[in-house]
């Protein structure tokens, strides 16, 4: 059970006591009526054939506030996702998957590039944007709700808390962070407790007091895959396609919204989902490419707000980081130990030098190439170069469902 204590600029919804389920989803479903909700699945393949997998589709069979559910696949070929639609064929809300590697999409992606649109490379961000626009061409739901399809402790309340404060028309939020604890018989979540967090308050010791570093460590997990927002946020909103995605997310909507309007709220008693390597040793795949790609993106967003880097400043932020991390290591060991979990303190330190690492590389590479890769546009500018591309989206969509 949570507490109620409110900290940082945006509002937090905290898990007070046994939650009325049934009551929560008859809300939705009125809620529903004038806010209809599309639940956007972005998938692998891979992912629709695990077991986390069959439990979301039992729960979601139940779900008749959402309106529809729009499937992004990756990395399938035509047998697969003929076998995907089988898979989703058994929720009775309509359902559309979009065929990322299909030939139709694919002309799509050539089409956008060759009007300097370019959606940037195969992953997450991409299909999640396109996925985007699909739900703004048809025009039939107002709140987009997003989450990841490898959730092992799926259930009921975690779709339903992450949709209701967007959902209610008399809350008033058009943006909603899902946070929760990611703890089995020891704390997850690397990324977010040692360098995320730590790097957040380092910038702040080294620069002080800043909107966006604030807004930032307001999040309980910025890292969360899960959200809720308006679909006109989406049609606004530009973001990056690499690992970046999450930080890069709540940037935009910074830039794009007010603090009033925008929340967290606590969705599950327990997360559990896959696992990335660390990868020490190479920094181009597992949590070092990962923590590279997040930490390229927080520069990138703090020198649109006009902060100004140096390798003097990347050099402090560094060591400053180290000592803030270390410190932060301190208490998650009194925070295990209390609860009685398993805690390895020798492997939190070697991650703590990986990211460190990282860090020097982001700041290089940042050095080298402020800009990087350019963020994928929005759907407004999208629409503006290539009018007719909605209707050529959903026409693809369609013509592939068939």
């Amino acid at each position: 059970m949570g507490d109620f204590y409110q900290i940082g600029v945006v509002a937090t919804f905290h898990r007070l006591g046994k939650i009325d389920i049934d009551k929560l989803e008859s809300y939705l479903l009125r809620f529903s009526r004038v806010r209809p909700i599309a639940l956007v699945l972005p998938a692998l393949y891979t992912d629709l054939e695990g077991e986390a997998m069959k439990t979301i589709l039992s729960v979601l069979k139940d779900a008749k506030y959402l309106n529809e559910i729009v499937v992004t696949l990756g990395r399938a070929n035509e047998t697969q996702f003929k076998k995907a639609k089988e898979i989703m064929a058994v929720l009775p809300q309509e359902v559309k998957i979009i065929w990322n590697d299909g030939q139709r999409i694919q002309k799509l992606y050539t089409l956008l590039k060759e009007n300097d649109l370019d959606a940037g490379e195969d992953g997450k961000g991409r299909s999640a944007w396109m996925a985007y626009g699909y739900i703004l061409a048809e025009d039939k739901s107002d709140v987009i709700v997003l989450h990841d399809c490898d959730i092992v402790t799926y259930d009921r309340q975690l779709i339903a808390r992450l949709c209701y404060p967007v959902a209610n028309p008399n809350l008033d939020y058009e943006f909603c962070k899902g946070y929760y604890p990611r703890v089995t018989d020891r704390m997850h979540g690397r990324v977010t407790r040692l360098l995320v967090t730590p790097l957040i308050r380092a910038m702040t010791k080294i620069i002080g007091a800043h909107p966006m570093l604030a807004y930032f460590d307001s999040f309980r997990y910025p890292l969360s895959g899960e959200f809720a927002m308006y679909t006109d946020m989406a049609r606004i909103n530009r973001i990056p396609g690499d690992w970046g995605l999450e930080i890069g997310v709540l940037a935009e909507i910074y830039r794009n919204s007010s603090l009033k309007r925008i929340c967290q709220v606590d969705i599950s008693d327990n997360y559990e989902h896959k696992h990335q390597p660390l990868s020490a040793e190479n920094a181009t795949t597992g949590l070092m490419k990962m923590a590279i790609d997040i930490t390229k993106t927080f520069f990138r967003n703090l020198a649109t707000e006009g902060i100004t880097f140096s390798d003097g400043l990347f050099k402090s932020l560094r060591v400053t980081y180290l000592g803030t991390a270390q410190d932060m290591i301190k208490r998650y060991h009194g925070d295990a130990m209390i609860n009685g979990l398993f805690f390895d303190r020798h492997s939190e330190e070697l991650a703590i030098s990986a990211f460190s690492e990282a860090l020097k590389i982001a700041g290089e590479q940042f050095m080298e190439d402020p800009l990087g890769a350019p963020l994928i546009p929005n759907w407004s500018r999208v629409t503006s170069a290539i009018p007719e591309f909605f209707d050529m989206l959903v026409e693809a969509v369609n013509e592939d469902y068939r």
